[in-house]
């Protein structure tokens, strides 16, 4: 026989049950996927930013089908379609979701180079994380915002930005969908994901550092030096104050602005609320100007 058709044959026999063995391989160790799964990822955004605590949205939409299946979705949420989104969600999947108070990125840092002049000049590779590892940075606040930028290399929608003027990374909180992807890229941990508060307002301390006072002071002009005049202002137990400095509860607090102007370095910020009314002119006193002289 001719050895070519041999070799034809042999391999032609070696592929039928090779084929034969996948095939039933693929049929016996097959994994049926939730066809629900499919429909819910075509409702989520897409984005995969992982703010949601997964990977990406197929894993989302995994993990709710199954919590939907368990009786309960709660604690699933997607932060960038927002409460519009797990509305459908959880329509399809015929699940009641629960109201989620929409979020948003803060940085609390306001160590502008007015603040907090720079003290020495960082020549290295360009990055937070680079500039960290080498020590405090190019000034003597060795927590505040260094201004390299790795929030904004890691934002998706182009919601935050470092401000020129002060070199300080800012949030556009129109744009923002609070996917926390800033928050795991700085790192020294001063973007916080906060609720975005009744009509915008929020109030927070604008300050991580957790030197004592005279040292923050002698590092930045506005940083909290932990005095506790803010604590012992507020009348909701919102603050606390440990390691030098204070921390507001968004969860207490009843944004009455007190603890702001108890402040002596300013290190606590509000946010969207109107400009303060003028004060009243007193009145000007009647008769003594309309009296003519007595000749």
């Amino acid at each position: 026989m001719d050895l070519v058709l041999v070799a034809v044959i042999a391999l032609g026999a070696i592929g039928l049950v090779s084929s034969t063995v996948l095939y039933v391989c693929s049929k016996k160790f097959a994994v049926k996927e939730d066809a629900r799964i499919g429909d819910v990822a075509e409702l989520l955004p897409q984005a995969n930013c992982g703010g949601c605590g997964f990977a990406g949205c197929a894993g989302l939409a995994d993990a709710l089908v199954k919590g939907a299946d368990a009786g309960s979705i709660e604690g699933l949420f997607c932060p960038v379609g927002g409460q519009e989104v797990m509305g459908k969600v959880a329509d399809l999947l015929g699940m009641a979701v629960a109201n989620t108070e929409p979020m948003v990125a803060v940085v609390r840092c306001n160590g502008t180079c007015a603040n907090r002049p720079r003290i020495a000049e960082y020549s290295g590779l360009r990055t937070c994380a680079a500039m960290h590892a080498c020590g405090a940075g190019e000034t003597a606040c060795g927590y505040g915002c260094l201004g390299c930028g790795d929030c904004v290399s890691a934002c998706q929608f182009g919601a935050i930005s470092v401000n020129p003027e002060t070199g300080i990374a800012e949030v556009d909180e129109d744009k923002c969908t609070s996917c926390g992807a800033c928050v795991k890229a700085c790192p020294r941990g001063i973007i916080e994901l906060r609720k975005k508060g009744p009509k915008g307002r929020r109030i927070y301390v604008s300050c991580v550092n957790r030197d004592k006072g005279p040292v923050a002071m002698k590092a930045c002009k506005a940083a909290c030096i932990g005095c506790g005049k803010c604590q012992k202002e507020c009348q909701f137990d919102a603050i606390t104050v440990a390691n030098n400095v204070a921390y507001i509860d968004p969860a207490k607090c009843r944004l009455c602005r007190k603890c702001e102007k108890a402040c002596p370095t300013h290190a606590i910020v509000s946010v969207n609320f109107p400009a303060p009314k003028p004060a009243a002119q007193p009145a000007a006193s009647v008769g003594a100007a309309n009296v003519e002289p007595v000749n």
